[in-house]
């Protein structure tokens, strides 16, 4: 079956470190996807937005890309917005609530993810804040997150990396089907709308594109990828991920994201 649609996860994925990818490489395959009529996707926890300023350089020479942004929750071309799904009031003062009276939650800052912004509580100081200014785009500091006047597509939370997935775990049980809850790396625990997660997203991509499950290929390193690796027979988890992640998906990218392992696989899987 010929692959139509490749999609990849960003940090621990498809960047090496502080947002560097092999520019000359990936441009040289796009180049030759474009020849294939083979889209690619950059599908992350990170905003639509900040996804199309990590590529403007890219971009900005005539290369066409899609994007799946914070975890499905948000879907674009690089002309138009596709699809979106946002946090009612109520659920989302649902998880504030439920963070306040969580112990564990002390010293833990709430990352608010807008389509217009992103949102974080004037209180929040030190590494994480820093972190938060890094890996979002405009972001702004606010007295009460509840009075925020913006259609929120994700609630996030940081916890140490050890931690995540029994953080993941208690969310599940407690918000149940309502909302879903994945860890993004670096601490990150995010929680979405109900049924949303990046396989979702992609459906959104592969309807507009008319592409079927088999013409997919997908790169993911954390439990937020494990839904469009599962899905797709061509998904591939990065040899660097935690071993959870490489016990629940069987084909191994070539090389880990440091070596630029989704390019290799890329080149190695479409004889390029």
């Amino acid at each position: 079956m010929t692959i139509k649609l490749i999609a990849s996860d960003m940090d621990g994925t498809f960047l090496t470190e502080n947002d560097i990818y092999s520019q000359g490489r990936f441009e040289r395959i796009l180049d030759n996807l474009r020849t294939r009529e083979i889209r690619f996707v950059a599908a992350s926890g990170r905003q639509v937005k900040n996804l199309q300023e990590l590529f403007l350089p890219t971009i900005d020479k005539g290369y066409e890309m899609d994007f799946v942004g914070s975890n499905g929750a948000m879907v674009a071309t690089l002309q138009e917005q596709l699809y979106s799904v946002h946090l009612s009031f109520d659920q989302l003062q649902k998880v504030i609530d439920w963070n306040a009276r969580n112990p564990e939650s002390a010293e833990n800052i709430i990352i608010m993810t807008g389509e217009e912004a992103t949102y974080v509580s004037n209180h929040a100081t030190g590494p994480v804040a820093e972190m938060v200014f890094q890996f979002y785009p405009n972001v702004k500091q606010v007295e009460k997150l509840m009075l925020v006047d913006d259609r929120i597509l994700e609630v996030t939370f940081v916890w140490p990396n050890n931690e995540v997935q029994q953080h993941v775990a208690a969310l599940r049980e407690i918000f149940g089907a309502e909302l879903h809850a994945t860890g993004s790396g670096f601490g990150s625990v995010d929680v979405l709308g109900k049924g949303v997660d990046k396989a979702t997203g992609l459906q959104v991509l592969q309807d507009y594109y008319d592409v079927l499950d088999d013409e997919v290929m997908t790169f993911g390193d954390n439990s937020n990828d494990l839904e469009m690796l599962k899905k797709y027979k061509n998904g591939f988890v990065m040899p660097n991920a935690e071993d959870f992640m490489l016990a629940a998906i069987p084909n191994k990218a070539l090389n880990t994201n440091v070596n630029d392992g989704v390019l290799e696989t890329i080149e190695m899987y479409l004889g390029i």
